[in-house]
């Protein structure tokens, strides 16, 4: 009884020795990658509002309004936020230069890259419906592929030698 006591107990240790050792390799690889969350941007207040989610069409005379409740406004409203809702955001400053964000919609999905003079950063790769999306990251090109069945787009932003550029091939 002793004796599978103490196997039981070295197989436990071994066992948790062995997954905190896979944990922490898988953890080292995949830091830095697509799998990060997202950077969260600041909101801009001189922007124009950009189409959301959430933004609905003006009703047309025609078609009855919404009888839904005002927003109320709360005290601390004021002191949280001085941004309007649905702006654009503005990126950080990079080390890379200017930092502009720069949106592309394909058939497959949207891509979005923080470019700046000499390199550039993937922001966002958002499949549309029913396609799948997968990324590579190098030191002088990203590449995006979206892919539904045998239909594939690829989005690749390369820096080489010159200022970031992207291309969007369709297959």
């Amino acid at each position: 009884m002793r004796r599978g006591l103490m196997h039981t107990i070295a197989w436990s240790l071994a066992t948790g020795a062995a997954v905190t050792l896979s944990w922490w390799g898988v953890h080292t690889v995949m830091s830095g990658t697509v799998y990060d969350p997202p950077r969260a941007l600041p909101l801009a207040d001189d922007a124009e509002p950009l189409s959301s989610s959430t933004h609905r069409p003006e009703s047309t005379p025609t078609e009855k309004p919404s009888k839904s409740p005002a927003p109320t406004k709360t005290p601390d409203a004021d002191k949280t936020s001085k941004t309007k809702p649905n702006t654009p955001t503005k990126p950080p400053p990079t080390e890379s230069g200017t930092g502009a964000v720069k949106g592309y919609n394909t058939a497959g999905g949207r891509v979005v890259f923080d470019i700046g003079e000499d390199s550039a950063t993937l922001v966002s790769a958002v499949p549309a419906a029913g396609w799948s999306v997968q990324t590579w990251k190098q030191d002088t090109w990203i590449r995006v592929e979206f892919t539904a069945g045998a239909a594939k787009v690829s989005v690749f932003c390369t820096w080489h030698d010159t200022a970031p550029r992207v291309d969007i091939n369709t297959y």
